[in-house]
């Protein structure tokens, strides 16, 4: 049972039953990652949506909203997926993509997810072409979350909060859009009070696989409780990355903030700074 990661390897050997989502999308470019899976994908593999099955569209909660659990539900039962399935996740953009999908599964108390590490560059097998397989309808039933998952108004109060035990805010953007030094997406350049800067893309070595759990551990050990943090990101997406990260160094899962910048920034009179 794979939970975190699995190897090209792992996956290529892999006996069990098994179900595989290419989660591989560009942002902007709604289409970019279905085009991308019909080009070629790992064979048996499924094409997960970023904008209409990992998300609903933009509104007061951000650029990439969550579904409800409900209609999360209603479509991972459309798309076949069974409890007793190992489920493999990958993308080709180091993980941000599929961790997406390993958060929303594990949302749904579904243990036995794991995201491809180094994706799919690494994948050592022929890739197949066309629109994937036909699906049939599954029962797939819900358990208890596996997840943390915080409000605005949740951030609002530990922006607000006095006390010590305060969850840490970590944001998984780039240093320059955390300091408000430049802001290629949203209307606001900045980040929320408080909050700590973790680019998610320093999870990853030179080849694209995730650093070992020592050296991960040491990214969060600068926290003063590392066993108690909240990670976001600019739309929800590639924050699950740093969540994914925390659990490969040990730590307990950090809660996830989905809202994110883009939701943050919509209501006005919540506050953010820059550096």
């Amino acid at each position: 049972m794979f939970e975190l990661l699995i190897s090209p390897t792992e996956l290529a050997q892999y006996p069990g039953r098994l179900q595989i989502l290419d989660c591989r999308a560009k942002l902007g470019d709604p289409g970019w990652g279905k085009q991308a899976f019909e080009q070629g994908h790992i064979a048996g593999a499924q094409h997960l949506d970023l904008d209409t099955m990992l998300s609903v569209a933009p509104n007061a909660h951000g650029r990439h909203p969550l579904p409800t659990r409900q209609q999360w539900l209603a479509q991972v039962c459309a798309l076949g997926l069974r409890n007793d399935a190992q489920i493999v996740a990958y993308d080709d953009a180091g993980g941000c993509f599929a961790a997406r999908a390993w958060w929303m599964l594990r949302w749904l108390g579904h243990a036995n997810v794991a995201v491809l590490d180094s994706g799919l560059g690494q994948w050592p097998g022929a890739l197949e072409q066309g629109t994937g397989v036909a699906t049939t309808a599954s029962a797939f039933a819900a358990k208890e979350p596996l997840t943390r998952l915080y409000s605005s108004a949740d951030v609002l109060d530990i922006v607000n909060a006095t006390s010590a035990n305060q969850p840490t805010l970590v944001d998984a953007r780039s240093f320059e859009r955390f300091a408000g030094q430049e802001e290629p997406i949203d209307p606001v350049a900045g980040h929320i009070p408080g909050a700590q800067c973790l680019p998610f893309t320093d999870n990853l070595d030179e080849n694209g696989y995730f650093k070992p759990p020592g050296q991960l551990a040491e990214r969060f050990a600068q926290y003063h409780d590392p066993n108690n943090l909240v990670c976001y990101c600019g739309s929800g997406v590639t924050a699950t990355h740093n969540i994914l990260a925390a659990r490969l160094a040990g730590l307990p899962e950090p809660g996830l903030y989905a809202d994110s910048w883009s939701g943050w920034i919509t209501d006005p009179s919540r506050p953010w700074t820059t550096l």
